[in-house]
């Protein structure tokens, strides 16, 4: 009975350990996509910038067949 309580107690231990570092890896990943959406966003943010200033640029150039 002694030693079946310390093996529940063991595994009681080593699945709090499991929870906190699963929780830990989590706020990470977490972070890290936030980070990801920040830069996809300004990334998005300067891809329609350039279009825009490629657009304007091609409505400068005649048309070909005028």
């Amino acid at each position: 009975m002694e030693s079946e309580l310390k093996a529940l107690e063991d595994k009681i231990h080593q699945f709090v350990r499991l929870c906190q570092q699963l929780r830990s890896e989590n706020i990470h990943l977490r972070q890290q996509l936030a980070t990801a959406t920040s830069e996809n966003k300004h990334l998005a943010e300067k891809i329609n910038a350039a279009t825009g200033r490629l657009e304007a640029l091609l409505a400068q150039f005649p048309k070909g067949n005028e």
